[in-house]
């Protein structure tokens, strides 16, 4: 089974590389300056919310909210900002409002056991409404036009690198360490492969499933304060878009089965090359959106029917049924 996902890592990381040069020699501007700042910001993003989406696949389930708590904790910082409160305090109300909203969903998903997919499905319209209804005056909340502490993290970069692209790597980093040196994030794996041997072995599944949703939801403000930062405002709105499919095609494509415990952080970076350059090139091309979604839509399927080969449900999870 290990050798079928190293070959799967290593087709989808091939295709990228031809689809990356089939892209520079067909596409005029594919490798302008503009253009590689922009692929560079959309694969940061799409991975950063792709490793918090892949702790909760891990871990046997999934977040439909994700993006919503990317936009509106993100606004929520801009705005407290705006309003003339500190850096720590703006973040710490993001970050807690996160925080909140991924422990009430994890919640109902632990002890009252309902489906993720309709548990984080509601709860990312309910934060979007609070967001667009009650919280901010309009849908797209500015950086403060005064404060540029955050502004480096969309435009800076160190030694050339762009701190966007180190802000993956760390979190790159910090989420293999967590994932594969801890022995939280090696309970995450047991019970997401097979909860009911984890809770037989004195693994307390409920708080884990806690755990990595709220870990989710930390990732995803990361992402938020990203794209804040590199194009100066929030735009709420951003929950109403299909990213949060991408971030999903970015797991499955790269290898992370759906049915819990398997994959890492290797295939969420295959996964957002891949996904980031044929979204960049598909933009090129001017495709319009209905088309790209159509294209991805297939893409998406096949990198199901191909988990459910290489992953098949097993008589246990068969009994819970789907995520």
């Amino acid at each position: 089974m290990q050798r079928i996902k190293l070959d799967q890592q290593l087709i989808v990381f091939g295709i990228f590389v031809l689809l990356f040069g089939v892209f520079s020699v067909s596409l005029p501007g594919f490798l302008s300056a503009q253009n590689v700042i922009n692929l560079v910001r959309n694969v940061s993003v799409l991975g950063i919310l792709g490793l918090g989406m892949a702790i909760v696949v891990i871990g046997r389930g999934i977040d439909l909210s994700i993006i919503a708590v990317l936009a509106v904790p993100s606004a929520v910082v801009l705005k407290l900002l705006g309003d003339g409160h500190g850096l720590l305090i703006s973040l710490a109300a993001g970050f807690g409002l996160a925080a909140l909203t991924a422990t009430i969903s994890a919640l109902l998903i632990a002890y009252a056991e309902i489906p993720p997919l309709f548990v984080t499905l509601a709860m990312g319209i309910i934060l979007s409404g609070i967001g667009q209804s009650g919280i901010f005056n309009y849908e797209i909340v500015e950086m403060p036009s005064n404060f540029t502490t955050l502004d480096f993290l969309g435009h800076g970069d160190l030694f050339g690198i762009p701190y966007m692209v180190l802000t993956l790597m760390a979190c790159v980093v910090i989420v293999w360490a967590f994932m594969r040196q801890t022995r939280l994030g090696t309970f995450i794996y047991a019970a997401g492969d097979n909860p009911l041997t984890a809770r037989t072995s004195g693994i307390s599944t409920r708080p884990l499933v806690i755990l990595q949703y709220v870990l989710a939801a930390i990732i995803a403000v990361v992402a938020g304060l990203v794209i804040s930062s590199s194009v100066g405002n929030m735009n709420t709105r951003i929950f109403n878009s299909n990213m949060v499919y991408d971030v999903i095609l970015v797991v499955v494509l790269g290898g992370i089965g759906l049915s819990g415990g398997r994959g890492g952080v290797l295939n969420v970076v295959v996964g957002t090359l891949l996904m980031g350059t044929l979204v960049n090139g598909m933009t090129i091309m001017s495709l319009s959106t209905t088309v790209q979604d159509l294209i991805k839509g297939f893409i998406l399927l096949i990198a199901i029917l191909i988990d459910t080969v290489v992953n098949p449900r097993n008589e246990e999870t068969a009994q819970q049924g789907d995520i």
